[in-house]
């Protein structure tokens, strides 16, 4: 397997199931943010994850999304979040479902999650891809707001993904076509008459 944008890393309309593969990453006590664009007609991120790529302690982990410094080129406010969720001991994917947090189709947004200590360092999962971005910051209890100053890694892919609802189409216009027999049937007619 392999990491690839908007299958099992970025904006995802299903979940990943499957090992993505790549390198192995210490995220324990660190805050980890992937770089991406929310597709046409995304309004909502309903679930986020990532990938934990070893046996490890029982720690709690922060979701979020935050929108884009565009002069930094990193994530700058934190729009959502979701901060109590027990990780498991087990390796595999950590997600958080039942989100509600709003989003714009064509805006540049960060998809981030926190995790703390464990006792035993705890991996996720990266590679390398052109003109990617993935931004960490160490020693974080929580997912910070705003982001601020951070280590940046230019071309990185990051095992985080988010799982997105599009908004539903506008109502079809209503046709009535003409008086005489769309509205009112085959059998009226309302034009005008002749008297006798």
């Amino acid at each position: 397997m392999a990491l690839v944008k908007g299958t099992n890393c970025g904006f995802v309309t299903v979940s990943p199931v499957a090992d993505p593969g790549g390198t192995p990453l210490i995220i324990d006590t660190a805050a980890a943010a992937f770089k991406d664009v929310a597709p046409a007609g995304a309004t909502k991120v309903t679930e986020i994850g990532w990938w934990s790529n070893n046996v490890s302690e029982e720690a709690n982990f922060e979701v979020g999304i935050y929108d884009h410094n565009v002069g930094d080129n990193n994530p700058e406010a934190r729009i959502g979040v979701d901060d109590v969720n027990a990780k498991g001991t087990a390796a595999g994917w950590k997600k958080v479902t039942g989100l509600n947090i709003a989003i714009t189709e064509a805006v540049t947004y960060w998809i981030a999650f926190q995790l703390d200590n464990t006792a035993t360092a705890s991996n996720m999962n990266y590679s390398s891809l052109a003109g990617e971005k993935m931004d960490r910051k160490y020693a974080q209890a929580s997912l910070p707001d705003p982001w601020g100053v951070s280590s940046t890694s230019n071309a990185i892919l990051g095992a985080i993904y988010a799982v997105y609802e599009t908004g539903a189409p506008p109502p079809a216009a209503a046709k009535f076509g003409s008086l005489n027999r769309d509205f009112y049937g085959p059998e009226q007619n309302i034009g005008l008459y002749t008297e006798i």
